[in-house]
């Protein structure tokens, strides 16, 4: 048998005669225990019934094999996994993009811009552009950004301080858990 041989039936799901152990306790189909039986017992009683011998826990002394329906044991699992994955939200980074010299109005529109999405569960890159000269106020961008962290205090919490990045400054604030 070769290496690669080998290693396919090693991935392949531990069912009926690829259950490789001295003894292993079965469970029947209702929950009930049957018992520490061979492998080949176990088998014959799956057969028996039309169904397969599956082994759930080889961690476990001594493993512990299950007669079930394969086949309708893996379509159980895949979609578990798939109604999981659909519940599973992916954090997004939005950003907020604004210049140092906003009026109050705008500035209000980009924090409730802001709580909309930290409320949604993505992270918020709030942004300050510099165009020209603007570049030495940067003391005065920092303001408007922490000022802006202290508003959006109640749903987030500032995960980068703010920085200057070329001709911006950017801050980065994460939604509570």
């Amino acid at each position: 048998m070769s290496v690669i041989e080998r290693k396919r039936n090693r991935d392949l799901p531990q069912i009926n005669e690829r259950i490789r152990f001295p003894k292993i306790r079965v469970i029947d189909t209702d929950g009930s225990q049957l018992g520490i039986l061979t492998p080949q017992e176990a088998q014959q009683l799956a057969e028996e019934k039309e169904l397969d011998l599956v082994l759930l826990s080889d961690k476990a002394e001594p493993p512990v094999c299950r007669i079930m329906d394969y086949g309708k044991y893996k379509f159980e699992q895949e979609k578990k996994a798939r109604e999981a994955r659909k519940k599973q939200h992916t954090a997004d980074v939005k950003e907020v993009k604004m210049r140092y010299k906003i009026e109050e109005h705008d500035y209000n529109v980009r924090v409730k811009q802001a709580e909309r999405f930290l409320k949604d569960g993505d992270k918020v890159k709030a942004t300050v552009m510099f165009r020209g000269r603007e570049i030495q106020h940067s003391d005065m961008a920092e303001k408007l950004l922490k000022r802006m962290a202290t508003d959006l205090e109640a749903l987030g919490e500032v995960q980068q301080m703010p920085k200057k990045e070329g001709r911006n400054m950017m801050m980065l604030i994460s939604p509570k858990k």
